[in-house]
């Protein structure tokens, strides 16, 4: 529910604030005194476009400011959570700013946002009829669920949404992995041969390394048997070899040790050499008379290090993203050899979520056929007596070619004010008071099933009186029992009927005009409802008049 709204060097408005309260809130005042003002600032909450020339005459800016009462809304406060937007204790302040010069801005509970995330959340709470661009009912998506709640059928079109969904999850599921097989059969063959390839070769996990050094061993094998030889001669075998000398110089040491017990580290230390030598020199003889020449087993080995090495330069680069190559082929091979299988799998999935759509769409369309003969039973007796004798209204089921997450039609709402004109689109209907009122016949009707809590009628009394006004007066009452309702108005019957009534009236400031608001109530709303009777509203007759209409004394 709106509590309050503010405005700030708006038009003619320099510093305005409306108090609001349930039920149903008028809004009087004499004629140019700027009671528009108040819906075209509430209008910039709900989207509408900013124009500099709102902006008050020297002032640099004007500021629209609404705070709601949200706290029977818990999709508001999860909206805002997804926004990333703060939550106020039950409360929604939606703020714009226009600037005569630079860029306009907008607030949601004090924090930075766009005009369009205002308009989304304003839309949710307010309802705006009139000659203005933002009104719910006038978008079909509002009229289908509008038709949709009013059928008791909410949960089945959150089936069919649901459903869609599923539905269009499954083929891109079988899209995705049909592309994906597409890609595969154009490369399949290659696909094959790469992996023949790798596994033809029988590779092992290091062999590449293994052979390499068998091989390096092999081709240098004389070089390798004599280096090894000549160690073994200068160190052990031969004449005067470094063992022999290690020898002498180790039992020198070994006597003089029994003179000078200081020696007797130093005659370890060579007598670990000498023991150290020896043992090298025989490990080189063994090493040598060990190496091998085979010029067959080196052939052989280099055969297998040219195919290791052509298959690392293609797959590699080292043996080990070889094998990683041939597991990723493999999984691929795997993958387009089951493909028919799955894709038989996925269709069968989407032809499963194609029958729950169906089914769950088919509901629904029964559901909206029955609601909307009894929306248009409900809804024409209410227009002839607003005042719009012979008007037919409908609700359209246009069948859609596929179904939709919205189900299997679009659903508009049609009407005719005049006989003999077929039934139009409630956005092509001319007459702003036209348009409100049967606004007001359908909200009156939906009131139950109708989410928007606040609800602001402009014009609904154009060109109305005598029991026409009585009526809309009377609706407009009951409506207000389900609703807030702010309706600005010229009738008498309408203002004396409201809960709480607002009076506008322009006065000067600083030698330029400007507008008030007043809450009326006692004597004061009873001048104003006699001054609206067209009567002297000092009068004594206007005045009791008017407490007539009031129904107080």
């Amino acid at each position: 529910m709106l509590i309050e709204l503010r405005i700030r060097n708006f038009a003619v408005a320099d510093d305005v604030t409306v108090s609001l309260g349930g039920g149903l809130n008028v809004l009087t005042g004499e004629t140019g005194a700027g009671k528009s003002i108040l819906v075209d600032a509430l209008s910039l909450l709900l989207g509408e476009r900013a124009s500099s020339d709102d902006v008050r005459t020297g002032t640099d800016r004007a500021v629209v400011e609404a705070v709601f009462d949200v706290s029977a809304r818990p999709d508001l406060v999860r909206r805002l959570d997804a926004l990333g937007l703060p939550s106020e204790e039950g409360l929604l302040i939606l703020r714009r700013e226009v600037q005569a010069e630079g860029r306009n801005r907008a607030w949601v509970n004090g924090s930075p946002s766009t005009a369009t995330v205002v308009g989304e959340l304003g839309s949710r709470l307010v309802d705006l009829h009139g000659q203005h661009e933002h009104q719910t009912l006038l978008s079909r998506a509002a009229q289908r669920d509008m038709l949709d709640a009013f059928a008791g059928a909410g949960t089945t079109a959150a089936r069919v949404t649901d459903a869609h969904a599923d539905l269009r999850a499954a083929r891109g599921r079988l899209d995705t992995h049909l592309e994906r097989v597409r890609e595969l059969e154009s490369r399949g063959d290659f696909l094959r041969f790469q992996l023949g390839e790798i596994e033809d070769a029988e590779i092992e996990a290091g062999e590449y390394e293994r052979l390499r050094d068998e091989s390096a061993r092999l081709e240098h094998a004389r070089e390798l048997a004599e280096a090894a030889g000549r160690a073994h001669e200068v160190l052990y075998g031969g004449d005067d070899a470094v063992s022999d000398r290690l020898a002498e110089v180790r039992h020198e040491l070994r006597q003089a040790a029994r003179i000078d017990r200081a020696l007797e580290d130093l005659a370890k230390l060579v007598d670990d050499a000498y023991h150290a030598t020896v043992e090298a020199g025989r490990a080189s003889s063994r090493y040598s008379d060990a190496v091998e020449m085979d010029p067959e087993r080196l052939a052989e080995l280099q055969r297998r290090l040219d195919t290791l090495f052509r298959l690392k330069r293609k797959y590699g680069p080292e043996i080990d993203d070889v094998l990683a190559t041939a597991e990723r082929l493999r999984r691929e091979v795997a993958e387009l050899d089951d493909a028919e299988a799955d894709a038989s799998e996925l269709e069968q999935a989407v032809e499963a979520a194609r029958t729950r759509l169906a089914d769950a769409a088919g509901e629904l369309s029964a559901a909206r056929t029955e609601a909307a003969a009894r929306l248009r039973a409900s809804v024409e007796p209410l227009l002839t007596e607003l005042g719009m004798s012979g008007a037919v209204f409908e609700v359209n089921l246009e069948s859609l070619e596929e179904i939709g997450a919205g189900g299997a039609e679009r659903v508009e709402f049609l009407v005719s004010l005049n006989p003999g004109f077929p039934p139009r689109a409630l956005a092509r209907v001319a007459s702003g008071g036209e348009l409100s009122r049967v606004m007001l016949a359908l909200k009156t009707v939906l009131a139950e099933v109708d989410v928007v809590p606040t609800l602001v009628f402009d014009e609904i009394d154009a060109g109305i009186g005598g029991e026409v006004a009585t009526a809309v007066a009377r609706k407009l009452e009951g409506l207000g029992r389900a609703h807030q309702v702010f309706v600005i108005t010229h009738l008498p019957q309408l203002a004396s009927r409201a809960s709480e009534h607002l009076f506008v009236r322009k006065a000067e400031t600083g030698g330029v005009a400007a507008t008030r608001v007043e809450r009326l109530d006692g004597d004061a709303r009873v001048r104003e409802i006699a001054r609206m009777l067209g009567g002297d509203p000092e009068s004594e007759a206007s005045r009791e008049h008017a407490r007539e209409l009031l129904g107080t004394r």
